[in-house]
């Protein structure tokens, strides 16, 4: 029988106290001998130089809780929108998310990640943090995040007062009160003046929860009560199937209510056996069971440690991990030892003889990405989990030359640890580009860049990939003679030009009468595509012309391939003089998901940035959807500003969807730019 395991991810929006709660369960378990994080003590969760230098949390930390009986898996997640993506990770490896919110209720980022554990079918409960502040009124939060997220909320703990009066908090499962008193919880009735209160809140949870059981619902509803066996079966029931979401109060900073949260999650929250079978790519179900001699182990999250190099978090799906098994990789079909398993608290780690299913344990040295599954045939494949678009690109360049190899080999391993990030060189601009999600991301990209590899490197815009096209037909004649000592040199040639949309590139030969020899004609074809690669404008590359040699005169002497390459590019650029020649841009077509209020403000900025809404349609979870076509070179920075178009709920696709012409002033700018570049040699 495998041990009592559970897994809770903390998430809410960023400066609510998720962290702070994780570090009260580990000082007032006694894994810890003070709070950390608080009155000038380091945190023991946020260990990163980074994270110190920011204040806020980049990546999941993992708080062991041994509490009544019961390991408690804390996995406190980043919620800063850049980082978002370890949050997704974490919650597919969690059975419950826990919602940490303050006095201001239900926040943007709050939203988002309910409805994420919504889609994940997580288990959900929410703490109401910060009760001890001047501001703090628990019943207009509770109102609040009903008024989001519906009337399945039901109060477990009420605060024992508010604000500068609050003592504590009152248990309506079993109808006590608790506070902390030197740091012990200390257990009473339930003082008079709150008696009325609890009694109606027990009632209220009654109802919510009798509802998991039909049985029980009818002797409810006829009259009966509930025994307390019955009530607590209820809440783990209802929590498990989702009918029911508890609301715990407290404050972390002052661990009040920290205890009766733990004494829940050992209680009614469920195991991961509770959810059935985990499904597989294939369509099969994998059955947890700790007692299968068929290990099977999903890689949630990978971290590139400073000291301990590649660690890889697992949560095991079926049997008993030991150290020194073998298992095979299902996506590389290659075998990983697991020479140790750790449990890890902040960046501490202690090995450990076994984890049984459900359990999370840390592994080193594993080639295993993110999302990969292992086990003994190598033939199970859990389904992976969907991260957040990484639609932030930018381009990077090294500070100093002859670095770009050590930059992109840095960049390809670090990108590798983390899924919501990637890199690719782009060959027709050259450039480096990270994807990523923000801004942040790729600025601890950098930071980490500079400490870990002692290479700098900056951003600089992505160049937009314009083409080149024509809007007419035009002829012209390209003569290259040179008859200067020795051999000379003479290539002529007539060609005729055509617009060709959505066809790209034709060449035809229309010569007759052997006026150009057969032989020089790969080089004339030659000699077009070579210009046509440089551009006539701006520097781009021409599309969508059909160009015929029609007429031409040779020397039996003088004419070579060379000559006639010359005499095409002439003609080409002569001919594109008359042929009306125009810019192109890419344009990229965008669906933006946001609450229905800031819909406007999202058509407005479509607008401004030269694109066209095409469509609006209301989505299932009350946002709106915006359909819309924009060109790319105004929404490069689109993740950035959809952020602060929509306070950070705004979500959005994008892809590349064909090219129009740009307006002339555009063309204008573009074409000078690339005359000045011609000017200084560049």
């Amino acid at each position: 029988m495998g041990e009592k395991v559970r897994n809770v991810v903390l998430v809410g929006q960023g400066g609510v106290g998720k962290t702070m709660l994780a570090e009260a369960m580990l000082h007032i378990t006694g894994r810890t001998t003070r709070l950390g994080g608080h009155a000038g003590t380091k945190p023991t969760l946020d260990y990163d130089e980074q994270e110190t230098k920011r204040s806020f949390s980049i990546s999941t930390a993992i708080a062991p809780i041994d509490w009544e009986g019961t390991r408690i898996n804390v996995l406190d997640a980043p919620c800063y929108p850049d980082f978002v993506g370890d949050a997704y990770a974490a919650m597919a490896a969690c059975e419950t998310a826990l919602f940490v919110v303050g006095a201001e209720g239900a926040q943007p980022m709050t939203t988002r990640l309910w409805f994420a554990a919504e889609d994940l079918s997580l288990a959900r409960a929410i703490f109401v943090n910060r009760l001890d502040k001047p501001d703090a009124d628990f019943d207009v939060t509770l109102a609040d995040l009903r008024e989001h997220f519906g009337n399945r909320l039901g109060v477990v703990t009420l605060p024992w007062g508010v604000g500068d009066d609050f003592k504590g908090i009152i248990d309506v499962v079993h109808m006590r009160a608790r506070h902390m008193e030197d740091g012990k919880p200390v257990e009473q009735d339930i003082p008079a003046e709150y008696a009325d209160a609890a009694q109606s809140a027990h009632d209220a949870l009654c109802e919510l929860v009798v509802e998991a059981d039909d049985e029980l619902m009818l002797k409810y509803l006829d009259g009966g009560q509930l025994s307390q066996d019955e009530l607590e079966g209820l809440l783990h029931k209802a929590i498990t199937e989702r009918v029911f979401v508890p609301v715990f109060a407290g404050s972390c900073v002052r661990e009040e209510g920290v205890v009766s949260f733990m004494n829940s999650v050992a209680e009614f929250f469920p195991a991961a056996s509770d959810f059935g079978p985990v499904p597989l790519v294939n369509g099969e179900q994998l059955n947890i069971d700790a007692g299968d001699d068929r290990p099977v182990a999903f890689v949630f999250k990978s971290l590139n440690d400073p000291q301990m190099g590649r660690l890889s978090f697992l949560k095991v799906l079926a049997g008993t991990l030991e150290p020194g098994i073998t298992l095979n990789n299902a996506r590389t079909r290659k075998a990983e030892r697991l020479t140790h398993l750790y449990r890890m608290c902040g960046r501490e780690t202690t090995d450990v003889k076994s984890a049984c299913a459900g359990d999370i344990v840390v592994v080193p040295k594993l080639e295993a990405m993110t999302g990969d599954t292992i086990s003994v045939t190598g033939k199970v494949e859990a389904a992976a989990f969907r991260f957040p678009n990484s639609l932030y690109r930018i381009a990077l360049e090294p500070d100093k030359r002859g670095t770009e190899d050590k930059l992109f080999t840095f960049l390809e391993k670090s990108c590798a640890a983390d899924p919501t990030m990637s890199v690719d060189h782009d060959e027709e601009t050259g450039q480096t580009i990270v994807s990523a999600i923000g801004e942040a991301q790729v600025s601890v990209l950098l930071d980490r860049l500079e400490d870990r590899a002692g290479i700098t490197a900056h951003t600089v815009p992505l160049r937009i990939p314009y083409r080149e096209t024509i809007r007419r037909t035009a002829s012209a004649q390209g003569r290259h003679k040179k008859q200067t000592g020795g051999a000379g040199q003479y290539g002529d040639c007539w060609l005729r030009l055509e617009p060709n949309p959505g066809a790209g590139y034709e060449f035809l030969d229309e010569v007759v009468g052997g006026h150009i020899p057969r032989g020089f004609i790969p080089a004339i074809d030659k000699g077009v595509q070579e210009t046509m690669r440089d551009g006539v404008l701006a520097g781009y590359p021409m599309i969508d012309v059909r160009v015929a040699v029609y007429e031409g005169s040779y020397h039996p002497v003088d004419s070579n391939e060379m000559a006639f390459k010359t005499a095409a590019r002439i003609a080409f650029q002569k001919a594109c003089e008359q042929a009306e020649p125009v810019l192109l841009e890419p344009m990229a077509k965008i669906e933006v998901t946001v609450p229905d209020s800031y819909a406007g403000s999202v058509m407005g900025d479509v607008s401004a940035s030269r694109g066209r809404v095409e469509g609006m349609n209301a989505t299932d979870k009350g946002q709106t959807l915006v359909t819309a076509t924009v060109p790319l070179a105004e929404v490069t920075d689109y993740a950035t500003r959809l952020r602060s178009l929509s306070r950070g709920t705004g979500e959005f696709t994008l892809e590349v969807c064909g090219y129009e012409q740009v307006p002339h002033d555009v063309q204008e700018k573009l074409a000078a730019e690339y005359a000045a570049r011609r000017a200084a040699g560049r």
